[in-house]
């Protein structure tokens, strides 16, 4: 990530430097177009992660050979990470496993569709859940109505807590003993006997 984190600082810089004025001024023309052209590159490779502000929750891959090395980095950083996976990929680097076609293009638009469908319904649901979470609690506030369950004495909440049921409470019935050798005891006493 560390290598990730300086390419996106050097991006940064590139923008601010051809935002500037006239772009590159004061720098010779093959420097220029040599610092645009890295600028380019970069802003190809990290668009997607330049305002990111900290390491992803979890790491989705199309094809886990062809992206060995971020898979590497990924569990290095102990990021989870969710691989489509085709036959000719090791399963065992990947902790979520999608078995399929990591080839056919309308299979990786599946894929990324569905799973992108999952998150903003994860996402969703969280926010929602939020929500009546926080309902739940405002509800709970004590109001006027039912201020008397909301009051109550410590010392008899602690002298009921500490009691306890005594011996002569619990009921007492004895239960048949369960393992190996009271099948044979079970059989023996209600098989009748006949004496010859």
């Amino acid at each position: 990530m560390l290598t990730v984190q300086k390419s996106i600082k050097r991006l940064k810089e590139l923008d601010v430097m051809a935002a500037e004025g006239a772009g590159y001024e004061g720098r010779v023309k093959k420097e220029a177009s040599r610092l645009e052209r890295e600028r380019k590159h970069l802003q190809q490779n990290l668009a997607g992660i330049k305002d990111m502000s900290g390491l992803p929750d979890v790491l989705f891959v199309v094809d886990s050979n062809k992206e060995a090395i971020a898979v590497k980095e990924a569990r290095r950083l102990g990021i989870p990470v969710v691989a489509v996976v085709d036959t000719n990929c090791d399963p065992d680097e990947v902790d979520h496993v999608i078995p399929g076609n990591d080839d056919a293009l309308r299979a990786i638009r599946l894929f990324t569709t569905k799973v992108a469908d999952a998150v903003i319904e994860g996402r969703a649901l969280a926010t929602e859940q939020d929500f009546v979470a926080e309902k739940i609690v405002t509800d709970e506030t004590p109001t006027e109505e039912n201020l008397e369950y909301a009051q109550f004495d410590p010392q008899q909440l602690d002298q009921l807590m500490s009691e306890g049921l005594s011996d002569e409470d619990l009921p007492s019935m004895s239960l048949p003993r369960k393992g190996p050798g009271s099948e044979a005891s079970d059989a023996a006493s209600t098989t009748p006997q006949t004496v010859e």
